[in-house]
């Protein structure tokens, strides 16, 4: 009779593990849905209000007889940026890429701590904010624009970097670009792989122009396939996001800027 109580008893216990356990992990994906939820309507609203656009620029110039050619008119960007910035002065550009879930404000902190788990208005999130390396140049311009974003299971943020690894997305989205309040710049994908997070491949500042092409050649070595232009690269664009091939993997997309001849 004992026996059997103490039976019923180990069972009786074991039941309410296992439902704690149960509760615990409900209240977790609970959680995770609705930190996700309001994620999604964050940036959702962020690119509304990126697109409310308060000036557009000039589509005819104005000439009078005799005169010489009009001026180019200033560039007006699609984004507006001065409300982006009134939400958070930290923010530096906007990165879109058509036909994928990437279409996000860029973030600059002082390190690259805090919008790892940090979204765009400050607040923790595990999704955090898609930002530019802080020893990258602010305003583009340097050699290495290094840009960080998380690889999201519900598909955001740089989820869709991983993906170029497939060459057939890779060469079906072929278009980059990252809006600034001063100008843009349209990228095209040039190679991509997984690899180890070293230091290395966060280099921004180079001695010699030589000393930059031969980082970017050693930095694209080893892709299955890539675009490699012909003339030498002004800049670098490297794209970094978690990846799973082993512990602490990153896949890297790595772009350069087209212009029009």
């Amino acid at each position: 009779m004992d026996q059997k109580k103490g039976k019923s008893r180990i069972r009786g216990i074991i039941i309410l593990v296992l439902l704690a356990v149960m509760l615990v992990s409900g209240a977790m994906s609970i959680r995770s849905w609705m930190e996700d939820k309001r994620t999604r309507e964050e940036y959702e609203r962020l690119a509304e209000l990126a697109r409310e656009t308060t000036a557009q620029p000039s589509t005819e110039a104005e000439t009078e007889p005799g005169t010489a050619e009009p001026e180019t008119e200033p560039y007006v960007s699609p984004i507006n940026f001065e409300e982006l910035m009134r939400e958070n002065p930290d923010t530096i550009g906007w990165i879109r890429v058509p036909d994928t879930n990437i279409d996000y404000p860029i973030v600059q902190g002082t390190d690259n701590d805090f919008y790892l788990n940090h979204d765009f208005y400050g607040k923790e999130s595990i999704g955090g904010a898609i930002y530019l390396d802080f020893e990258s140049q602010g305003d583009f311009v340097g050699r290495n624009n290094i840009l960080y974003g998380h690889n999201m299971k519900n598909g955001s943020m740089f989820k869709d970097i991983v993906k170029y690894k497939d060459e057939e997305y890779f060469m079906e989205h072929q278009d980059i670009t990252v809006y600034t309040p001063e100008r843009e710049y349209h990228l095209r994908p040039m190679s991509v792989l997984y690899t180890e997070p070293t230091g290395m491949r966060r280099k921004t500042k180079f001695a010699t122009e030589e000393s930059f092409q031969a980082y970017v050649e050693e930095m694209t070595k080893g892709c299955s396939f890539a675009q490699i232009p012909e003339k030498p690269l002004e800049q670098l664009w490297s794209f970094i996001t978690c990846s799973y091939e082993f512990n602490d993997a990153r896949t890297i997309l790595y772009a350069y800027e087209v212009t029009e001849e």
